[in-house]
């Protein structure tokens, strides 16, 4: 139980990664906060992991994007908990389109989300955390975030900007007893990807990239994100964790 009495906040966990990382925590005794843009999924997700891992647990939306929103997620986490152990910035949209295509809005969209979102997440869990003297911090960028795929230049720049504000926020934030790192998941099956992964071409032109020949699972990043969650990774901090089955070997 490496988690055992922490207080955990996930954004964008009602499925996917995010619930992959929800449940791993809670199996190691965390208590969850579930948070998404959908409050009946976030409440079903909550009494899920509540019931079957006998944790605590809180479901509250917000749209990261917006500061009053996030504020909210953290005011109602300290009103039921008292203090914020954990972050993990989940939360993240990718639009697929060529560059010659994107539309401000698509750019502005991608981004607001996944590093202006991940940025107002950080600054106002770090807040109390500095407060405890202790914290740990973890945002989901992407192997996109290192190199380039075609038609998603929103979401590589968004990701890429993830793990340097990583480093920097380590920088920032250590002093004040806070860890700050990364995981650059690979090709994992989510929603977000499965449209991809049921075409057989694009399936197994995934699969010939990964040299361990399979599609990652939610709970793969589930468990990096334990590890650096726990006192395990005491010592470890602006750090991006690549889970990818190999992909970045190539």
């Amino acid at each position: 139980m490496k988690l055992k009495g922490k207080v955990a906040i996930i954004t964008g966990s009602q499925r996917g990664i995010g619930y992959g990382i929800a449940e791993e925590m809670a199996k190691e005794g965390a208590n969850i906060i579930i948070s998404d843009l959908d409050l009946s999924g976030c409440k079903k997700a909550s009494e899920q992991l509540a019931k079957k891992y006998k944790v605590e647990s809180l479901a509250v939306k917000c749209d990261i994007s917006k500061k009053e929103e996030v504020e909210n997620l953290i005011r109602q986490t300290l009103k039921r908990f008292k203090r914020i152990d954990i972050l993990v910035n989940n939360a993240g949209v990718v639009r697929f389109g060529p560059l010659l295509q994107k539309t401000e809005q698509d750019w502005d969209f991608t981004l607001d989300i996944n590093l202006k979102g991940t940025f107002l997440c950080t600054q106002a869990a770090a807040k109390q955390m500095a407060k405890q003297k202790q914290g740990k911090i973890i945002s989901i960028a992407s192997i996109a975030g290192f190199v380039g795929f075609d038609n998603i230049s929103d979401y590589c720049a968004s990701k890429g900007g993830i793990i340097n504000l990583t480093r920097e926020l380590a920088l920032e934030l250590s002093p004040l007893g806070i860890n700050v790192n990364a995981i650059a998941p690979g090709v994992i099956d989510t929603p977000m990807t499965r449209s991809m992964l049921k075409d057989k071409k694009q399936r197994a032109g995934l699969l010939a990239q990964t040299p361990l020949g399979r599609v990652g699972q939610p709970k793969d990043i589930g468990r990096a994100a334990v590890y650096l969650a726990s006192s395990d990774s005491d010592f470890v901090t602006g750090h991006t964790l690549v889970v990818d089955g190999g992909w970045l070997c190539r």
